[in-house]
């Protein structure tokens, strides 16, 4: 359990990471440039863990890189960017507050894990919480907004599962980094189409670009993914809800915002779903390591191995 909780602590930083975001990006970065914004921020930040892991892919993650990075990184980072456009702040940020529920019920197809009675009743009671905090009924939603949210919600959980089945075995840091230089490159070409010339930035622009590319995106990504290998699909889903909590939290700190009752209701809803979904306790681990079976089971290391081919992937799927 310990283990776990420690699982739990790393995790966290990515939520808590991009909430934290969604101000330094308000306020310091220009917002007429979408995409060379969202290649900005993934191509330092890819280039930053290649120098901590001096590796390449290997046979099919070459392939594998380049769909996570247009999944996790291109396509996610425009849709957030053009929700966070035709939406007001709090119903964009209500909306992707539905991606647990939506990560645990792909995650039964995609990585066989079947959400837990708790699991669904910390999402409904997060997501309760977080439209208690943020939806004020003051404002009309654009149909073309709320569909690019929702489609954002779909593709993140999507992606994150699909990391979470292929990446068993491999290097985090590594696989982490060749999804955002993947995710950055493709961008490239339709920013310098759509947009034109790169935008001029200030020093403030640069000090928050390196916020958001370092800590908001390579160490944010590593910890989640690292996260989504260890922990249930439901728990870090629900942990994710920390992101619009934090986000109200740095408006108040920092832009001078009003914290209300009811935020504050919200809020404890919000930390009694992320409380609900935490993992369950298990039995001490036998000799033989944390997936050491117990008497006549068989190891869950081991039915893992048997039903996903992709985890039988060994660490050597890098090249120096």
């Amino acid at each position: 359990m310990e283990a776990n909780s420690r699982w739990v602590a790393l995790t966290a930083v990515a939520p808590v990471a991009w909430g934290a975001n969604y101000y330094v990006t308000r306020a310091y970065l220009p917002p007429d440039s979408p995409l060379y914004g969202a290649a900005l921020r993934a191509l330092p930040a890819g280039l930053a863990l290649l120098a901590l892991r001096r590796r390449r892919p290997r046979g099919v993650w070459w392939w594998r890189s380049a769909v996570l990075g247009v999944v996790n990184v291109s396509v996610f980072f425009a849709l957030v960017y053009a929700a966070s456009q035709l939406l007001p702040t709090s119903v964009a940020s209500t909306v992707m507050a539905a991606s647990p529920l939506t990560m645990m019920f792909l995650a039964w197809p995609l990585v066989a894990e079947r959400p837990r009675a708790a699991h669904l009743a910390g999402a409904a009671i997060g997501l309760g919480g977080v439209c208690l905090m943020l939806l004020t009924g003051a404002v009309a939603a654009s149909i073309a907004g709320m569909l690019a949210s929702a489609a954002a919600v779909l593709v993140s959980s999507f992606g994150h599962l699909l990391t979470k089945r292929w990446s068993g075995g491999t290097d985090m840091i590594a696989t982490t980094a060749w999804q955002l230089v993947a995710g950055g490159l493709f961008l490239l070409p339709f920013a310098a189409a759509v947009e034109g010339a790169p935008p001029a930035l200030s020093p403030a622009a640069l000090l928050a670009f390196g916020f958001v590319s370092l800590v908001a995106t390579a160490l944010a990504f590593t910890a989640w993914f690292t996260g989504l290998r260890h922990l249930p699909a439901g728990t870090v889903g629900l942990i994710g809800l920390l992101n619009p909590v934090t986000g109200v939290l740095c408006g108040v700190l920092i832009a001078g915002e009003e914290l209300t009752v009811r935020q504050l209701c919200g809020l404890a809803l919000v930390l009694t779903g992320v409380v609900l979904g935490r993992p369950a306790r298990t039995r001490a681990s036998a000799p033989g390591g944390p997936c050491a079976p117990a008497a006549g089971q068989v190891s869950s290391c081991a039915s893992r191995s048997i039903s996903s081919p992709s985890s039988q992937t060994p660490v050597r799927w890098l090249r120096q």
